[in-house]
């Protein structure tokens, strides 16, 4: 794999890796401009690197641009190529590369490079954002699994930060689906953060699935880098589902650049009461999509056809629990944490039966245990 992506280095721009690993150096210098100059001045990007200070000058670099052309950060580039050389499943893909997501090259700053490990098909194929808070409610958690998992299954690429919260139970609920899901990095690509999900990285790799970040190894975290990493998970993805979201959050960050990338936004509502549904029913109220199971989102992407067969073995489902929608023990049963004796209370039912049957319910996925009781989780 490492020799073919080596070669095909070469096929974007004509550029080899080395000189876009240079340009990535270049300070307050992107793709944008890049292009602008191109054109401008009609010339190839080779020709940059072939041209002394006076032409570079001429091409609209400043003085501080033109030093780094002529005097890059060798080990910089050094230490990328031997990071990339150091796994068969490794990958640098510049912008224009025939891997780089198509997507994602629209957007209005797109990462020069893209630096990852994993299949880069994967970057190309029909994919939904989930994003959401890290420390959602017993029932955001629920959500997230659920539709991270009923998407999978549609045949969707589940797309999110690997942040924790709704992050990492997206990735979690895309392997338990189909598993291809992509994690979009805040940090350099040899560094997973948070630690504790350096497994759940593992898994996803082990499962034919995707880590990218634009930012190179050996990089140090930053703050502000993450702002910068959801414009890339919005910009790889046809949707965003917002799952739960405080007012101010890096979910709606992420949201902001889905809009301002002409992508759907799909968002869940929730209590009025938890501070977490403030930020989607805020998208609700400016033209999100509000979503209650995956059809709300598939029945936007008509021209798709990669939930077919999930239409088919759905439908079967929801015969076989047709009848559990006026089941008087799961009407009894609220979409907030119900206590086992109000719940026997409403239906009637004596305490050791209910719970027996709420543990059967449970394994169905139609109810959750939580603290205080049993939760409802909607029709699925």
């Amino acid at each position: 794999m490492q020799k073919d992506m080596q070669g095909n280095n070469r096929n974007s721009g004509q550029l080899p890796l080395e000189h876009w690993l240079t340009l990535e150096q270049v300070p307050r210098f992107g793709i944008a401009k890049l292009q602008r100059m191109l054109s401008r001045h009609r010339i190839k990007a080779e020709e940059i690197f072939a041209a002394d200070s006076s032409t570079l000058s001429h091409f609209g670099f400043n003085p501080s641009q033109i030093q780094v052309i002529h005097s890059p950060n060798q080990r910089y580039i050094e230490r990328s190529i031997a990071w990339q050389l150091g796994a068969p499943d490794r990958f640098i893909l510049p912008f224009g590369h025939p891997a780089y997501p198509s997507l994602l090259g629209e957007i209005a700053v797109p990462p020069m490079l893209l630096y990852g490990c994993g299949d880069t098909n994967l970057l190309c194929m029909a994919q939904i954002a989930i994003v959401g808070s890290r420390n959602p409610s017993p029932s955001g958690k629920e959500n997230t699994k659920y539709f991270a998992n009923s998407l999978s299954n549609c045949g969707w690429t589940i797309t999110s930060g690997l942040a924790l919260g709704v992050d990492g139970l997206a990735h979690q609920g895309a392997l338990f689906g189909r598993g291809l899901t992509v994690a979009v990095l805040g940090t350099g690509i040899d560094y997973i953060y948070p630690r504790r999900h350096v497994r759940l990285a593992e898994k996803i790799l082990e499962n034919g699935g995707t880590l990218i970040s634009e930012f190179a190894p050996n990089t140090p975290i930053r703050p502000e880098n993450f702002p910068r990493r959801n414009r890339i998970i919005s910009g790889l993805s046809l949707g965003t589902l917002i799952v739960e979201a405080a007012i101010k959050s890096g979910s709606l960050i992420t949201a902001r650049f889905a809009i301002e990338q002409d992508r759907e936004v799909f968002a869940v509502p929730g209590n009025i009461h938890n501070p977490l549904s403030k930020g989607c029913h805020y998208l609700l109220k400016q033209g999100a999509k509000l979503v209650e199971d995956v059809g709300d989102i598939n029945e936007e992407f008509q021209n798709f056809n990669i939930w077919k067969k999930y239409r088919i073995e759905n439908k079967t489902q929801k015969n076989v629990n047709q009848d559990l929608a006026s089941d008087l023990l799961l009407d009894s049963v609220d979409f907030e944490a119900t206590p086992i004796d109000i719940v026997a209370e409403r239906s009637g039912i004596p305490v050791s039966l209910v719970m027996s049957q709420l543990l059967e319910y449970e394994l169905r996925g139609l109810v959750t245990a939580v603290p205080g009781g049993y939760l409802k989780l909607g029709a699925k």
